[in-house]
């Protein structure tokens, strides 16, 4: 990953940021990097996902929103999420869990699709809250909260064409600007995805696999705790979906959807381009993989400042190697799902493959090249 002298040398970057959202977004760093945050979120990840039983979403469906309707269990990793085929013909998700963290992170998911209504520029699910008028429910052994479905193709099926790259990361940009605009409920909740908890993944590297990928995971989360971690707080911080994988996009005709708000927290803004831009990364021809695309539309909706351009390619490359070290990991605790847990790890091994050899220098002027060009 070539010289790294280049990041650490100009300690003024950044620094003009608000001290009230450097304050802010300190507390979260110091909070997000404890033991017993980590622990916490460990814990969560580690436990083995609810067991797809539908009458536990039929029960509350008729309790809470006074709908039936025939239920099928889809692929999750920890909350049952079902989709709910009503009499008339709608389709909606209803997602449920008997965990208590659970509870949390239903507040903020249902907080997010609400404050989220009247945006423009992407699609999101719709919130339908209880007949009672609650955002979700909550009752004794299980919790959860309805929303619509998206009808659409999931961006990972769908061919990325450059101007399809384009038009995600613009929408993308939006979301974060909406996000941007509201605080939370349970923002701060644990949560393994949190870049706080990254400095600590290295615990688990005894599940990588040998050769160059456990030699580029432990390469890139180096640079990430000796270079960029320190300069995290320089950066602007907000509400961020902080899992907007090709799966969680959603091709629609009415364009780009978000799902899947789980992974939600109070985060560095450009985590979400970090993250897009990760799976983007599959042409080895092009300086950032393809992924210049998906850069260049976002950052037209959201200019990208000094830190965040400088910065963006080591957190892709740490981003992938969170997702290949967490889901080796969790596909040891649990073999029978690992097909599913490890469906985006071949992306993130061959993106990272591809990241690699750049310095931090070049990484950065391929950012700013990239945001340079004029849209497909």
């Amino acid at each position: 990953m070539g010289d790294l002298g280049g990041l650490a040398a100009d300690q003024e970057l950044g620094r003009h940021n608000s001290s009230a959202g450097t304050s802010s977004c300190h507390l979260t760093c110091v909070a997000a990097s404890t033991e017993a945050y980590f622990r916490a979120a460990t814990a969560i990840l580690s436990t083995p996902p609810d067991e797809p039983e539908p009458d536990i979403s039929t029960t509350p469906l008729k309790r809470h929103y006074g709908l039936e309707g025939a239920i099928a269990v889809l692929s999750s990793e920890v909350e049952r999420t079902s989709e709910v085929s009503l009499p008339d013909g709608r389709k909606l998700i209803l997602k449920t869990s008997t965990r208590r963290e659970a509870i949390d992170s239903f507040r903020f998911q249902s907080a997010a699709l609400a404050a989220l209504q009247n945006s423009a520029g992407f699609v999101a699910p719709t919130l339908i809250c209880t007949s009672g008028g609650a955002l979700m429910f909550e009752e004794e052994g299980v919790s959860g909260y309805l929303q619509t479905r998206i009808e659409g193709l999931s961006l990972h099926k769908e061919t990325p064409t450059p101007d399809l790259l384009s038009r995600t990361g613009s929408a993308l940009g939006r979301l974060d600007l909406s996000l941007g605009q509201v605080n939370l409920p349970a923002a701060d909740r644990p949560i393994l995805w949190h870049v706080g908890c990254w400095p600590r993944l290295m615990e688990l590297e005894e599940y990588l696999p040998s050769g160059s990928v456990g030699t580029s995971v432990r390469r890139a989360m180096a640079e990430y705790i000796q270079i960029i971690e320190p300069q995290i707080p320089n950066l602007e911080w907000q509400v961020t979906h902080n899992d907007p994988s090709p799966f969680n996009t959603i091709v629609t005709s009415d364009g780009l959807g978000f799902i899947d708000f789980g992974d939600g927290c109070w985060s560095p803004r450009i985590q979400d381009l970090a993250i897009a831009a990760s799976h983007a990364v599959t042409d080895p021809t092009l300086p950032l993989g393809g992924a210049e695309h998906l850069i260049a539309g976002y950052a037209a909706v959201v200019p990208l400042s000094a830190w965040e351009a400088r910065l963006l390619v080591g957190l892709m490359r740490a981003r992938q190697s969170a997702l290949i070290l967490v889901n080796y990991w969790r596909s040891h605790l649990f073999p029978a799902d690992a097909q599913y847990i490890k469906k985006n790890v071949a992306r993130a091994e061959r993106g990272l493959t591809i990241l690699a050899p750049l310095s931090a220098a070049s990484g950065e002027a391929a950012v700013l090249a990239a945001v340079s060009q004029p849209s497909p």
